[in-house]
Order: C-alpha cells, then sequence, then structure tokens
C-alpha cells in the first residue's frame, strides 16, 4: 500500500489548516492487478483509456488484424515499475517498446513473452512475462493527475487534484502545494456535477475538455464506489493533441472486507514473485512472510510476532519467518501453520509464542498436539503460553507425552529455541 501512504504525505503538506491532517492509511489487502487488468476495469465503467490488446505469442496475431492505429506500443506485463529501462534474461532490451509498423508487433511480443524481465523493481533473477499488452500510443498534449481514496480522517472518500501529472505527487504537494486540491465526497450522494467541473476547471481543462473531463471524473467516482476501491489513482489523466481525456495509468486499490462482493476482481489477483508458502498460508486466513533465519515462529498478533523476533535475535538468532494465526485460529489451521513452517528446509527449529486473548490457549494446545503427531515433527519445538485456559493448555501439552519444550516467558523461551539448534 505504498501508493496511500504517498497519498498521506502528500494531504499533511496541504495548505488548508483543515485539511493538514491528510489521509489515513486504510488497513487493506494489498491485490496485485496487472496494467491491463486494471484497464479492463476502467473500460467496463466507461472510463476513457487507450485502446489495447493482450498477446500471449505469435498465436493471438490475429487479434491485431482489426487494431489499427498510427503507432503502437508494446508492454511487458509484470508486477513491477522501471519496465522500459529493464532488460530480458535472454538479452533482449527494455520491456517497453513503439513502433508504427504493425508487421514488427508479434516479433517484439515473442522476445518478451516466456522470458524473465529484471528491471530496478524486481527480484534479482527477474520475473516471467506471460502476458504482453499492445496499446494505442496515443499524443498527450498535457498531464495532469487526480486519485480518489477512502480517508478516515473525512470518514469518506476524498478527491485529490493537482494539473501537475506525470510526476511524483508527493514531491509536487512538497514544493507546489497550491497545485493540489483536495475535495471530501459525500459518501451517500457521490460526487456532483458542480464538484466535477470545479476539479476540471483545476486541472486546466478549457472550452469542451472541460464536460469531457468532468464526465471522466465521475466515471471514475462511480467506478470506485461499484467496485469497493479504497484508492483509485490516474497518474496521468492526460488531454491528447485530438481533443480526447485519457486515463493513461491506474493504480487501483481494494478493501478486503468487501471480497465477498467483488469476487470476480479478486480472482483475478496476481502472484508473479510471492513466496508460494505466503499465497498457501493466505488460504487459510494465516498471515506468513518469509525471511533468512532458522528459528520458525508461530504467534498471534503482528505486535507480538514483531516481539518474538527481537527477542529471539537479542539471544543470538535469527527468525525464519512471520506466522501470526490472529484471534480466531481453529486447531486445523495450526496445523496447516506447522506444515508451512516446516515446508523451509531452513527451519531447524519452531518457537509458538501464544498469548490468549482473544485466542483460547488450549485450542492451540491442542492444535500442538494434533500437529506434531501428524507429522512426525523432527525439529526442536519450544512453546511458551499465557493468558486464556492456559493452565488447561498447559496440562494438555504435558499429557501428550510429546518432546515439547515448555518455557514461562518469551526470553527463556527464545533462549531455549537458539540453544536447541
Amino acid at each position: 500500500m505504498a501508493a496511500l501512504a504517498s497519498l498521506s504525505k502528500v494531504c499533511t503538506r496541504l495548505a488548508k489548516p483543515t485539511l493538514r491532517a491528510g489521509l489515513n492509511k486504510v488497513p487493506s489487502r494489498n491485490l496485485n492487478l496487472l496494467e491491463y487488468q486494471s484497464k479492463k476495469l476502467l473500460e467496463e465503467s466507461g472510463v476513457a483509456i487507450q485502446n489495447f490488446r493482450i498477446l500471449e505469442g505469435k498465436k493471438d496475431a490475429d487479434v491485431l488484424k482489426d487494431f489499427n492505429v498510427n503507432e503502437y506500443v508494446i508492454k511487458a506485463q509484470i508486477l513491477a515499475g522501471g519496465r522500459g529501462k529493464g532488460h530480458f534474461d535472454n538479452g533482449f532490451k527494455g520491456g517497453v517498446h513503439f513502433t508504427k509498423d504493425r508487421s514488427e508487433v508479434v516479433p517484439l511480443v515473442e522476445k518478451m513473452v516466456g522470458h524473465k524481465l529484471i528491471t530496478k523493481q524486481t527480484p534479482k533473477d527477474g520475473i516471467l512475462v506471460k502476458k504482453v499488452m499492445v496499446a494505442d500510443s496515443i499524443n498527450i498534449v498535457r498531464e495532469t493527475y487526480l486519485s480518489i481514496v477512502m480517508d478516515r480522517q473525512h470518514n469518506g472518500p476524498v478527491l485529490i487534484a493537482s494539473p501537475a501529472g506525470g510526476m511524483d505527487i508527493e514531491a509536487v504537494a512538497e514544493e507546489t502545494p497550491d497545485k493540489i486540491k483536495t475535495i471530501p465526497i459525500d459518501i451517500n450522494g457521490g460526487i456532483s456535477r458542480e464538484q466535477a467541473v470545479e476539479v476540471a476547471r483545476f486541472l486546466e481543462f478549457t472550452g469542451p475538455l472541460v464536460e469531457k473531463a468532468a464526465d471522466e471524473i465521475t466515471k471514475l467516482y462511480q467506478l470506485f464506489s461499484k467496485v469497493d476501491a479504497v484508492q483509485i489513482e490516474i497518474n496521468p489523466l492526460a488531454e491528447t493533441d485530438d481533443g480526447r481525456v485519457i486515463s493513461v495509468d491506474a493504480k487501483l486499490n481494494f478493501d478486503d472486507n468487501a471480497q465477498f462482493r467483488q469476487r470476480d476482481i479478486f480472482a483475478m489477483e496476481v502472484h508473479e514473485d510471492t513466496d508460494p508458502k505466503e499465497i498457501e498460508a493466505s488460504k487459510y486466513n494465516l498471515n506468513y512472510i518469509a525471511m533468512e533465519g532458522n528459528i520458525g515462529c508461530l504467534v498471534n498478533g503482528a505486535g507480538l510476532a514483531m516481539a518474538t523476533m527481537d527477542i529471539i535475535k537479542l539471544n543470538g538468532g535469527s527468525p525464519a519467518n512471520f506466522l501470526d494465526v490472529g484471534g480466531s485460529v481453529k486447531e486445523e489451521q495450526v496445523l496447516k501453520a506447522f506444515q508451512i513452517l516446516t515446508s523451509d528446509p531452513n527451519v531447524k527449529a519452531i518457537l509458538v509464542n501464544v498469548f490468549g486473548g482473544i485466542v483460547n490457549c488450549a485450542t492451540i494446545a491442542n492444535g500442538i498436539v494434533s500437529a506434531t503427531k501428524t507429522m512426525n515433527l523432527r525439529v526442536p519445538l519450544i512453546v511458551r503460553l499465557e493468558g486464556t485456559n492456559v493452565n488447561e493448555a498447559k496440562k494438555i501439552l504435558q499429557e501428550s507425552g510429546l518432546k515439547i519444550d515448555s518455557a514461562s516467558d518469551l526470553d527463556e523461551a527464545a533462549r531455549k529455541a537458539v540453544q536447541s539448534i
């Protein structure tokens, strides 16, 4: 959610005192969509975009038969910036190319698909390109900026606009705050025509383009509401040489609590460079992040996870992961957590640190016993439990007859985990 964090900084620099508090970051799942997927969502809502086609190789050449434009832009589709300056593992340079000759498009696509594109934002080995977007390369006369974000400060959506588009909006806010306008939107009534026209004029559209820009702004807000977005950022919202107002590049973030309403959108999520263990964990409502150490950590709550990793470090060890089972964990989730932890060959010991507030320690204990028996666990297991039903939980562990090393506090648990390796 880096984009939302940047927008929070933008609003703290705004000139009007009532807006200085800024936009608070909204906790949300980071749903990853490729560029063309975002464009499809805009297109389906009637938002003006560049015409485009998607190719996966020579077999899709027919989709270009009726696609006649003055100039084509060919863009590798991966979840990373800096594509134009990147290079492929086959030696081909650049993930973005331009050509006016349609016969050159498919050969360019062939040099991208099936190869890894390496940029400053990708892993060292790059990301495999599976799809390429071929779009109309429009001639941009002027670039503006527009975003709509869900803002806790205003208890609803806020529109942020600037005539200085195509650049870092945070830098614009810092250097020329007068070039940024922020307008709270009534979440029940939506954006009014008056507000849309006001923003269009602030963006310095003139003549008939004022109404066109206002139409695009209205459609973007309608999309924001329809898909349960927490952010739509258009940078740039461009004026073209043939008198159009086009959303050239879009970033969308969605409310994870609305997944049940937006199943089609969440089904589009891309997992290009995501650890398979992280994907598997999310299926069971577990939060997992791999690290470089050798002590697997199972905890409940992000704060406790951070504290556990810190104490392991202080005792000379190194955590292998961040795994948070949450507050409503069930026994089967504990089993899955152990399976995920032990699937990492670097894990040489497991430390369970649970504080039972909402969580019932007995549930965790039963899950630990079940997982240990089911998996025939072969690495040292250190358990520290505290809170709800802790005495019953300790009894379950003691009577299991399994080799489980209990600890009375976190420091002792971390010390035992480090010493067990």
